[in-house]
């Protein structure tokens, strides 16, 4: 049967606007296009399930997202520290932005992102149909874009999740309804490939090849898919290939976050050894006196910068201390990020109370949420004085160099 259907080429597809009927062979897949936003999308794919009676119900969406959306998202055993240790700083970051995001445009129109997807299993189950989390989990998708970037367009990513976080500019009329015809989240996703171009393939075009697969691969007849407005075009490209047999079923690949080449793991001590060379430089110039006077405008240019970030995020005096004499030596050991020491030191020093977990959700709507929130505080403890360090290090570079 598989690989009768794998061969069957794609006789018929009927789009309408929210409906796209593929035929696979003996088979048919009906993709539900949806907005993530719109009061209309859950009501439109109640209905066509409880019409169309298909063999299974595929939902765009990842268990854990499902779990949390259903059941509420704990934060009451999150450790903030173990979290900065094993570098999943930028990741709790983003996985806060973006429930920020959805949150605030929930607010707004008055449905909560996701919607759909509840509603979609809901009825699943009270007709007794079988259903697949289709999506892949949103962690990996972050992870594996984080790593397909460079360092600087990891902080234009950071910046643009932040400023949709925290803005305070409303949705107009236009923007509400072009919303209601899309997913959000996707959305967002697309306006981030728009502006990263290297991490599209990650946030974009693989979601839709896996997405099509999970979809490709289930056994029923009939297959109800309710996915983004913005996912369908990709889904039905990538189904045509996948019956015609032109493409892998095997998606493995895409569920995994690639470690960095061996000319990427050599780049963190580029830095380093330019700084030690100046220093060596400096040395064969002017002696010690030469050599000392150099090392002590890099420590004041790069900690400095680094203690200047912590402060714009009201870091505890301590923590800005160890901000200006840490960076410097985070910078010559690149498995130790300055922004993990403050962040650490302010956790220790700032413990997060079980009140800053009870609000945290509410907390992220704001820039004000932010700071006061004292979870998100040392986020932002940890961003700003890595941020600081970074610039630190390419300003003291050509400064160093002039004055050697």
């Amino acid at each position: 049967m598989e690989g009768e259907t794998k061969k069957a080429a794609m006789s018929d597809t009927e789009t309408s606007d929210t409906l796209t009927r593929i035929q696979l062979g003996d088979r048919e897949i009906i993709l539900v296009g949806t907005a993530h936003v719109s009061r209309d999308s859950v009501e439109e794919v109640s209905r066509v399930i409880r019409s169309e009676q298909p063999g299974r119900v595929c939902v765009e969406i990842d268990a854990a997202r499902y779990r949390t959306m259903t059941e509420g998202q704990s934060w009451a055993s999150l450790d903030i520290g173990q979290v900065l240790r094993q570098k999943k700083g930028f990741l709790l970051l983003a996985n806060l932005v973006l429930a920020s995001f959805q949150r605030r445009i929930g607010a707004e129109l008055g449905v909560q992102p996701g919607e759909e997807m509840k509603a979609a299993v809901r009825v699943a189950e009270e007709l007794g149909i079988p259903f697949t989390f289709a999506d892949r989990e949103v962690t990996i998708t972050l992870r594996r874009a984080w790593a397909a970037s460079s360092l600087w367009n990891k902080n234009k990513m950071l910046a643009a999740l932040l400023s949709s976080a925290v803005t305070r500019e409303k949705l107009n009329e236009e923007e509400i309804e072009r919303l209601k015809k899309r997913s959000a989240l996707d959305d967002m996703m697309e306006e981030l490939a728009g502006f990263l171009p290297s991490v599209k393939q990650v946030l974009i075009d693989e979601r839709d090849r896996y997405l099509a697969t999970r979809i490709f691969e289930v056994q029923e007849q009939r297959v109800v898919a309710v996915v983004g407005a913005g996912h369908v075009k990709g889904i039905t490209a990538w189904l045509e290939r996948l019956a015609k047999g032109s493409e892998s079923l095997d998606i493995s690949a895409l569920d995994e976050v690639s470690q960095p080449g061996r000319a990427r793991k050599l780049l963190p001590w580029i830095i380093p050894a330019a700084i030690a060379a100046l220093i060596v430089a400096g040395f064969f110039r002017g002696g010690w006196h030469g050599a000392l006077t150099l090392l002590w405008k890099w420590i004041v240019v790069n900690g400095g910068l680094a203690a200047i970030g912590s402060l714009i995020a009201f870091a505890h005096p301590l923590t800005l201390l160890v901000a200006f004499v840490g960076a410097p030596i985070a910078t010559l050991n690149p498995f130790v990020g300055i922004g993990m020491l403050t962040g650490v030191v302010e956790a220790f020093l700032r413990k997060p109370r079980v009140s800053d977990f009870e609000s945290l959700s509410d907390d992220i709507q704001s820039l004000r949420g932010f700071y006061r929130n004292r979870v998100t505080h040392i986020l932002l403890v940890f961003l700003l004085s890595s941020v600081g360090g970074m610039i630190g290090n390419f300003i003291a570079l050509p400064y160093l160099v002039a004055h050697l």
